[in-house]
């Protein structure tokens, strides 16, 4: 069994730095001073297995490793029959990876990972900016192209069309927001959150898609308007206090999300959602509502600045290197990720791949 085993830094990743011992102490603290202002405390547990044979490899996202004002992290810990295993952050982003392998001996490669942490909902004020430090080198990051999202092109001129004259970062996100809302669509035939691929979409003028589609889009469009963008991956984890059909617990395998956030100075990091709104209209009724349905319009108007953090962010990397080397070049890192002598399990399959993740609440 290996348990809380860090592997050794490399020039292409590194470890994290604390052990799950002194964070889950840290939280703790944290937790006492907070239980009065909106803090929950959530455990996922994600359980694989794998086939044997060919010294099998397995990559799993866990949440941020960064606290924030609406995620801070309590501990990961793990067990199983690995020979090793480990958290690492990838290079560019610093998104957090658990990574673990197996040898050629071992029958049932399997492992169980249990992450804990704590949300609070996020929410901006714009009637009252609040000028936050930022790093500029981080900011030029969230600016630049990615291979699944472009700047130019037909992105680049989409983006101009909709923004038009307008100067101020809010006002040209929240112009791009509106379009969008307008104008794509949930498409519940897209295979897990989709792809992201949004030179294609708008190419072909199919704005149809789930949150990796839609919410890409927003980041794309922000970003060639000039305003620094990006996605944070992540999964729901509890029940919305707001709207049916943008919650889940127990059961979460199947419940992976991806959000939106925007940089405004005068105010940090924005978030809005987007493809979320789209997901009202498609699924809170259980049929097609419209967009001028009153949940619709709450929706529209809730998620251009806020969060309900029923939902755990994982990391915001894109065009993602997995650590250890040679993992694969992935769009986004949402999903578990493994590697046998048969090849690579469809991460999108959670009983061919055999792996399962649930949430509970611990606190509030």
């Amino acid at each position: 069994m290996n348990r809380r085993h860090f592997l050794s830094a490399s020039a292409a990743f590194s470890t994290l730095a604390a052990f799950p011992t002194i964070a889950r102490q840290a939280s703790a603290a944290m937790l006492s001073e907070t239980q009065q202002t909106g803090w929950r405390t959530f455990e996922i547990t994600t359980e694989v297995e794998l086939k044997a044979g060919g010294q099998p490899r397995l990559w799993l996202p866990v949440p941020l490793n960064q606290d924030t004002e609406y995620q801070r992290l309590v501990s990961n810990e793990w067990k199983g029959n690995t020979v090793r295993a480990g958290i690492y952050r990838d290079a560019v982003y610093g998104a957090p990876v658990f990574y673990a392998e197996w040898d050629d001996k071992t029958s049932t490669p399997r492992v169980q990972l249990v992450s804990q942490f704590a949300t609070r909902n996020r929410s901006v004020d714009f009637m009252r900016p609040q000028p936050t430090a930022f790093n500029k080198d981080e900011i030029e990051l969230y600016l630049k192209p990615t291979k699944h999202i472009p700047t130019d092109g037909i992105v680049g001129e989409t983006s101009r069309k909709i923004v038009g004259n307008l100067n101020d970062p809010v006002d040209k996100s929240r112009a791009i927001y509106e379009w969008i809302v307008d104008n794509t669509f949930r498409d519940p035939k897209v295979r897990g959150c989709g792809i992201g691929d949004i030179s294609f979409m708008l190419e072909t003028g199919n704005l149809g898609g789930k949150c990796a589609d839609i919410n890409a889009l927003f980041v794309g469009l922000a970003r060639a308007a000039g305003v620094p963008a990006r996605d944070l991956y992540g999964v729901r984890v509890a029940t919305s206090a707001n709207f049916k059909s943008l919650g889940k617990s127990g059961d979460i395998t199947k419940a992976q999300h991806c959000r939106a956030e925007f940089f405004d100075a005068r105010y940090g990091w924005i978030p809005v959602d987007p493809a979320d709104v789209r997901k009202v209209v498609l699924e809170e009724e259980g049929k097609i509502i419209p967009i001028d349905h009153p949940k619709v319009l709450q929706a529209r108007a809730k998620l251009f600045g806020y969060w309900e953090m029923n939902w755990v962010g994982f990391n915001t990397a894109g065009d993602v290197q997995l650590p250890p080397p040679p993992g694969e070049s992935l769009n986004f890192f949402m999903y578990p990720y493994a590697e046998t002598a048969d090849g690579k399990p469809d991460s999108l399959d959670p009983q061919s791949f055999r792996y399962q993740m649930t949430s509970r609440e611990i606190s509030a």
